[in-house]
C-alpha cells in the first residue's frame, strides 16, 4: 500500500490481481447480482487507487480494509439499485392504467366521442331513440321493438339509417 500511495501502477496492479476474485464474492454475496458486484468491486478498487492514505495499517490488514470497502461499496450499490428498481416498479404500474399511459389518445377519443354526441344529436327522433337504446341501454333490435311497440323491421329501418347519417356526418368531420 506504500507503493500505491506513491502512485505506483505496479503495486495497485498487484493488489489488483491478489484481492479481486474475493473481492467479487463478498459484493455478489451482498447483491446477488452480477452487474452491480461488478460495479461494487470497481468502485472499491477506484477509492483503493484515488486515496489509498485512507488505509491504516494499524488498524488491520489490506485485505480486511479492502473487503469491507467493498461490502460497503456493495450495499450502497444495492440500495440505489433498489430505489432505481421501485421507481421502474411504478412506472410499470402506471402502464396498467391505461387511461395514464396515453393521454393524447384519450383526448382524441373524447374529442371524437362528443363530435359523435353531436352528430346523434342531429339525427331525427325516431333514429337517435333506437341508436341511443341500442348504444346505451345494450337493447337487441327485438327488444327495442317491444320496448317501443314497434314492428323488429321498423327498429332496423331506422337503426340503418340513423348509423349512415352518422357515419356520414363523422366522415365529414374527418
Amino acid at each position: 500500500m506504500v507503493q500505491v500511495s506513491a502512485g505506483s501502477v505496479e503495486a495497485f496492479a498487484e493488489i489488483y490481481g491478489r484481492f479481486v476474485h474475493r473481492a467479487y464474492r463478498v459484493a455478489f454475496a451482498v447483491c446477488r447480482d452480477g452487474g452491480l458486484a461488478q460495479d461494487a468491486v470497481q468502485d472499491a478498487l477506484l477509492s483503493v487507487w484515488r486515496s489509498p492514505a485512507s488505509y491504516r495499517s494499524d488498524q488491520g490488514t489490506v485485505a480486511a480494509w479492502l473487503l469491507t470497502g467493498v461490502r460497503y461499496r456493495a450495499i450502497d450499490v444495492n440500495r440505489r439499485n433498489a430505489r432505481h428498481a421501485s421507481r421502474w416498479a411504478n412506472a410499470d404500474r402506471l402502464r396498467e392504467y391505461p387511461g395514464l399511459v396515453d393521454v393524447s389518445a384519450n383526448f382524441i377519443k373524447r374529442d371524437d366521442a362528443g363530435r359523435l354526441l353531436d352528430s346523434l344529436a342531429q339525427l331525427p327522433d325516431p333514429q337517435r331513440e333506437v341508436i341511443t337504446l341500442a348504444y346505451y341501454g345494450e337493447l337487441s333490435h327485438s327488444e327495442i321493438a317491444a320496448h317501443l311497440g314497434l314492428p323488429a323491421g321498423t327498429v332496423k329501418g331506422r337503426m340503418r339509417l340513423g348509423l349512415q347519417k352518422l357515419r356520414a356526418s363523422v366522415e365529414r368531420a374527418a
